[in-house]
């Protein structure tokens, strides 16, 4: 698998919280979007790694399109 399954059309909203690290799962074929849940074995992929500064909502990308994994920047618009 060269390029990520598109898992959905939007950015995913989710209120992290200061200190605590996420998984955004990269590949696309997580039961468990925005977060990684094992099913990129085999597939080349892996999680990115994303530690909350501070607890406010951010928008993860799950067009798995964006240049700045693992938060959206706008390239579902263009996909």
């Amino acid at each position: 698998m060269n390029e990520p399954k598109r898992a959905v059309d939007t950015p995913i909203p989710v209120e992290v919280e200061e200190g605590k690290s996420y998984f955004w799962c990269a590949c696309g074929l997580s039961k468990n979007q925005p977060f990684c849940d094992g099913a990129h074995k085999g597939s080349g992929f892996t999680p990115v790694k994303y530690e909350a500064t501070a607890s406010k909502k951010v928008y993860f990308c799950g067009c798995k399109a964006t240049a700045s994994q693992p938060l959206c920047d706008g390239s579902h618009n263009k996909v």
